[in-house]
């Protein structure tokens, strides 16, 4: 191969580089998008708390609306909303531990407090009340309420259907609670 022959290679790799650049340009001018000022939707980002101060703020902001949050609760709603919770756990008085601890009797119970069922650390560990504030803020997202739960489940994102299933677990009890 002479020197000749070798520069038009480099001459050709060249023109190809310079002409898929050219097409790229030229593709950009013909089909020109103008971009939106605003975006088409906001991406929701939730603000995790990063001392304990900030939870104890969030807990006592819970309790001064639970009032409100039960109120826009249903019965009739909160059985259908349990039914994602009945794959793991049972409401009825008697009711057998599943994959979760039975849930009859449980507005009011101890936090871990079902004898016959092996709760994560976190739960056993815990020494609260499932309360309405408590069983609100679980609800939400169980693993970021109690951290180290074994409680897989996501959470309830919607107001109404935490508050009416709170309801149903206090009416699915010997002793309903007073609601708030």
């Amino acid at each position: 191969m002479d020197s000749f022959e070798i520069n038009k290679i480099v001459a050709a790799v060249l023109m190809v580089a310079l002409l898929v650049i050219g097409i790229g340009k030229l593709s950009d001018i013909v089909f020109y998008v103008e971009k939106p000022k605003n975006p088409g939707y906001v991406v929701e980002v939730e603000q995790v708390a990063s001392t304990k101060s900030d939870l104890s703020s969030e807990t006592t902001e819970e309790k001064i609306d639970i009032a409100a949050l039960m109120a826009l609760g249903d019965l009739a709603h909160g059985e259908k909303v349990f039914k994602k919770c009945a794959a793991c756990h049972s409401i009825v008085k008697g009711g057998k531990n599943n994959i979760g601890p039975a849930l009859y009797n449980v507005v009011g119970r101890q936090v871990g407090a079902v004898n016959d069922y092996k709760y994560s650390k976190a739960l056993s560990t815990y020494g609260k009340e499932w309360t309405f504030e408590e069983l609100n803020g679980y609800l939400i997202k169980p693993a970021k309420w109690i951290k180290g739960t074994k409680m897989a489940f996501a959470g309830l994102r919607k107001e109404k259907d935490r508050a009416s299933v709170i309801k149903y677990l206090n009416q699915n009890s010997d002793n309903p609670l007073p609601l708030p």
